[in-house]
């Protein structure tokens, strides 16, 4: 019987694998199965693409499924339609003998319809004395019904694709608002930085867009319009909070005289050992609303440009290697294993690691590294200490050594307005430049 549910084509066209498989599986049709044809055929132009067929293919298996007489689809009652070309071409729009005998061969390609030949290659149905059909010849619309729920989660997967696409689309639009709008407020308010890179660095990632994008750029896209609008946001909320501590130092009117070079790096990350009371309380405060995210490491090195001197080769790729310098570092400076592990113990592994690394970069100035990182441990241990101000002040302070004069950047965005350079502004064109140019 299995053989017998096996039908050649007429003529010269040949058979194939991929028929004979397509009809075994339309053949499998669970007993009493009904579908709503226009349904289906809905799912399968949805999921096309997937499919394989065309929309002129499917033009033509509209024409048909119009040709069965119910709406709904059901093998007891005979899935076989047998128009002739004339009909077809006619209700298919009207086109050529050629493009409808191409692609018909499409949709029997694609496992959608059936040739069911009559030995002569005509179509046509033979009926019985009741008017049934008993035997018909023509196209076999068994597969609509028989993969009618795999068509149903083609088409699911499409729609869920295309609002995929409609999110990733809408987060970079928003994001390039956003970017281009905190970019004209950090200028309008004059906060400092070299805005003029940054917003140099943003056309960089622009013009990477397509004009029809795919998905997958658009999510690469995204990433890096989010890095950077999370880097000019926190800049400026650094300088907001800049400000602020400025003002409540103003306002407290504390004096610091300390001839000890610790007490200048120490005052310059905002932890003098001889604040008043309220001053620390200030402080504390402050911290809490620094940048609640880590430290990029290509930011810590711009920072600490001499820690890469220790590692082998030179270059520190991973925050594994940039551990790994620590044991050659902490000898060096004379600090002792037990100051060491109360520090790795209270700031954990690469907090402990960046403040060596600030250490060391200092450590000209700094008369007992010691005893320097186990004030600062106390510090942490009390919620007064953290390495985002320590590593901006070194980066800081490089920039003030290799400051050169900046040329004007004449965009829509700087209006001929040329920004200053001493922030932190400098410092994220230079942590995210070298992302881009990885892409």
């Amino acid at each position: 019987m299995e053989y017998a549910s096996v039908t050649t084509p007429f003529g010269q066209r040949p058979m194939s694998l991929a028929m004979m498989a397509s009809q075994t599986r339309a053949s499998a049709i669970p007993e009493g199965a009904r579908v709503h044809k226009w349904k289906v055929f809905h799912n399968i132009r949805t999921a096309r693409a997937l499919l394989g067929t065309s929309d002129r293919a499917l033009a033509i298996l509209n024409a048909l499924l119009s040709f069965y007489p119910e709406n709904e689809l059901c093998a007891e009652d005979g899935l076989v339609v047998w128009p002739s070309n004339e009909q077809l071409m006619a209700r298919a729009n009207g086109i050529s003998p050629a493009t409808l005998r191409r692609h018909i061969a499409v949709l029997v390609e694609c496992g959608l319809v059936i040739r069911r030949d009559s030995p002569n290659g005509k179509r046509f149905a033979r009926k019985g004395r009741g008017g049934q059909v008993e035997q018909a010849y023509g196209f076999d619309l068994s597969p609509v019904v028989a993969r009618a729920e795999e068509f149903e989660a083609l088409a699911e997967t499409v729609e869920a694709e295309k609002r995929a696409f409609k999110r990733a689309k809408e987060r970079v639009t928003l994001l390039r608002r956003d970017i281009v709008k905190l970019i004209e407020t950090a200028l309008l308010e004059g906060v400092p930085g070299n805005w003029a890179a940054i917003e140099g660095l943003y056309q960089d990632i622009i013009v990477r867009l397509p004009r029809t994008p795919t998905k997958s750029i658009l999510d690469v896209i995204g990433e890096d319009l989010e890095l950077l609008r999370l880097e000019i946001h926190d800049a400026l909320n650094l300088h907001i909070n800049s400000q602020e501590t400025s003002g409540n130092e103003s306002h407290n009117e504390r004096h610091i005289q300390n001839s000890n070079p610790e007490s200048h790096i120490e005052s310059e990350y905002g932890f003098g050992k001889n604040q008043e009371a309220s001053g620390s309380a200030d402080e504390t405060d402050n911290l809490h609303s620094l940048p609640k995210r880590e430290l990029p490491l290509k930011l810590v090195l711009d920072a600490c440009s001499n820690w890469k001197d220790l590692a082998e080769g030179g270059e520190i790729r991973h925050w594994r290697e940039f551990l790994h310098v620590s044991e050659t570092a902490r000898p060096m400076l004379g600090i002792s294993p037990s100051a060491w592990r109360a520090a790795c113990v209270v700031l954990g592994d690469k907090q402990a690691a960046i403040t060596l690394a600030a250490i060391y970069q200092r450590a000209d100035q700094i008369n007992n590294p010691g005893g320097y990182l186990r004030s600062l441990t106390e510090r942490a241990g009390e919620g007064q200490f953290s390495v985002w101000p320590m590593v901006m002040a070194l980066l800081r302070a490089r920039l003030d050594q290799t400051k050169t004069p900046e040329r004007p950047h004449e965009t829509a965005l700087t209006s001929g307005h040329v920004p200053s350079e001493d922030n932190s502004g400098m410092l994220i064109s230079s942590a995210l430049a070298e992302r881009m140019k990885k892409r």
